[in-house]
């Protein structure tokens, strides 16, 4: 059986959401780990074998472990042929660049994006921006550009008419940071809220977090 290293309310929720999606969760176990918060709570758990004390982390019937959440949702995609493009179909090449292009560029963008506004919040004044950060991954409103472009021919993921890990995947950062002030990438983002492998996965969390405060 794989398993799944999972904490509540994090970056392992997007995977949990897939393996709803994919109509796993019996041939997948969920083992719930406490993990470092960026409020100074939690604390590296033993029983997590990520190197990192981090999750995700997929561990396979093998013994292989996955890390990453663009890794583990390109495994289960390709491995069960469902919610993304497999080896040889069309739309392969877009499937790998959304995934790819979520660690390699709009992951960094949103974080050097908030940690900008945080330090502006707290002197008062917006620092330069570091030409290093913009040439490599652009800015946020680039990203929402992309977005924007992706989904302004109607099509209501962003593969087409079927959702896909992709959308799992990018989504997910609005659901930490709400949706931004772009009509299309907007009602995308409702669209990937109202799935119901998502709305799974967050009453699956919050009935841990209400274990997790009960103990």
């Amino acid at each position: 059986m794989l398993t799944l290293y999972h904490s509540p309310m994090s970056r392992s929720t997007r995977v949990l959401a897939l393996i709803n999606a994919l109509n796993l969760r019996d041939e997948i176990e969920i083992v719930t780990v406490v993990i470092k918060r960026q409020d100074g709570s939690g604390h590296h758990d033993p029983a997590n074998p990520h190197p990192e004390g981090k999750v995700p982390l997929l561990v396979t019937e093998d013994g292989e472990q996955i890390r990453e959440s663009n890794a583990i949702m390109l495994y289960l995609t390709d491995r069960f042929g469902s919610c993304g493009r497999g080896v040889g179909a069309a739309g392969r090449g877009a499937y790998l660049s959304w995934m790819t292009w979520y660690g390699n560029v709009f992951e960094p963008v949103y974080v050097i994006g908030v940690a900008h506004k945080m330090a502006a919040e707290m002197s008062g004044e917006a620092p330069p921006e570091n030409p290093v950060f913009t040439t490599t991954w652009r800015t946020i409103p680039d990203a929402l550009a992309v977005l924007e472009t992706a989904l302004s021919d109607g099509r209501p993921f962003l593969m087409g008419e079927d959702m896909t890990a992709a959308d799992l995947l990018i989504c997910s950062t609005y659901f930490w940071f709400g949706a931004p002030d772009v009509p299309v990438v907007a009602a995308w983002v409702a669209r990937c809220a109202a799935l119901e492998c998502v709305k799974a996965s967050v009453a699956f969390d919050e009935a841990q977090m209400a274990k997790q405060t009960a103990r």
